[in-house]
């Protein structure tokens, strides 16, 4: 009798899901995003292209700090404190202009004559910039990402953080110079003598003191992209969160003294509420899928414009887009105010898809600003 043979079928090589993205990071994306039938546009992480990650926030979180928040963007994690130190103006060398010749009285309560707000922004920005009374300063290497090493020097990514952080506090204006001045009125000469009045058209002129210098430590806990939108959502969380003690010029010390109760502190206002959106750009690739389109010349597919990306993402993506957006401004009739736009590499966004980013970016910052609703708007 003849032997019967069964031909029996080598079983295909599969890999796990953290293999196959790690071994082939863009053929796995774009897996994920050209799924046909109901999960097809979805990412690995399961959000969709469109979607954001939802912000968690919480205030007051550092006791040894003037304001504080930490931030939580997915499996981004981001802490920001707000310390004040005091600048004497005779400590500077070289005073801007500006605040050389200002006679308005500061105070974050708006004491004084009250000003144009287009001229005010205008001294802002040669105060805040000329004194550098905002200092941020951030750390990334805390462990926070495998590339991330506890110890070793500042990377380019962080340095690149801190440059566009401190160039989009001084060009949104986000903080009045006026809050920060600490100003002295000297008393009017003869004010006891009833035959010799006081002068009033010379009347002492309000003399600035010193400034308020603004510390803004930021410190990553965990790193999962977008590191810039947590970052400035730290920021807005914790200087919303901020109050200063009150500070005054004693005549007789010659010293600038703070006021230890509590009920005489000042919150710190901000103008404005810009939110940062960032995107990021995946190419698609005809050769690596058969069941994605293909252009003219085989060789190129479908091209998806994500939002938030988180690290996986910003590292197959060769094209990135930031938009600040500020629409916490009623009175305009505008929808809102596009405070900077920031683009690197590629040219898949066009002016079309631009357009599109605005309105995601509109959606982003309704979002941001319910969850920082209720953010220092508690009483002193």
């Amino acid at each position: 009798m003849a032997s019967t043979k069964t031909a029996t079928s080598t079983p295909a090589l599969s890999f796990p899901r953290p293999i196959f993205a790690a071994i082939s990071p863009h053929p796995f994306l774009q897996a994920h995003l050209s799924a046909p039938g109901a999960n097809k546009g979805f990412r690995a992480n399961a959000r969709s292209a469109q979607e954001f990650r939802t912000p968690g926030i919480k205030t007051g979180t550092l006791t040894h700090c003037h304001g504080s928040a930490v931030v939580r963007l997915g499996n981004t994690s981001v802490v920001c404190g707000v310390r004040g130190e005091i600048l004497r103006v005779e400590d500077v060398q070289d005073l801007p202009a500006v605040a050389a010749t200002d006679g308005v009285v500061g105070g974050i309560d708006g004491v004084g004559a009250q000003e144009d707000e287009e001229e005010d922004e205008e001294e802002d920005e040669g105060e805040l910039e000329g004194l550098r009374l905002l200092v941020p300063n951030l750390e990334l290497n805390t462990g926070s990402a495998p590339s991330n090493i506890p110890g070793s020097a500042p990377s380019a990514a962080a340095q690149t953080l801190i440059t566009r952080i401190r160039s989009l506090l001084l060009s949104t204006r986000l903080i009045r110079a006026k809050d920060l001045r600490i100003a002295f009125t000297p008393l009017p000469l003869n004010t006891n003598d009833p035959d010799n009045p006081p002068d009033t058209e010379s009347q002492p002129v309000p003399e600035v003191k010193a400034y308020w210098t603004l510390y803004l430590d930021i410190l990553f806990i965990s790193l999962d992209g977008s590191a810039f939108d947590a970052a400035w959502l730290a920021i807005l969380a914790a200087l919303k969160d901020t109050v200063l003690p009150k500070a005054s010029w004693d005549e007789d010390v010659e010293m600038v003294l703070c006021s230890d109760k509590f009920s005489d502190a000042e919150r710190l206002r901000l103008r404005g509420l810009p939110v940062a959106s960032t995107f990021a750009v995946f190419e698609g690739r005809g050769d690596d899928l058969k069941d994605v389109d293909m252009d003219e010349d085989g060789d190129k597919g479908p091209d998806w414009v994500l939002s938030d990306p988180d690290a996986f993402e910003e590292g197959v993506c060769r094209e990135g887009v930031c938009i600040v957006l500020d629409c916490s401004d009623r009175r305009k009739k505008a929808r809102g105010q596009i405070r900077r736009i920031e683009k690197s590499g590629g040219g898949v966004v066009d002016r079309d898809v631009m357009k599109d980013l605005v309105t995601r970016s509109f959606e982003r910052w309704a979002v941001c600003e319910r969850v920082l609703r209720g953010v220092g708007e508690a009483t002193v």
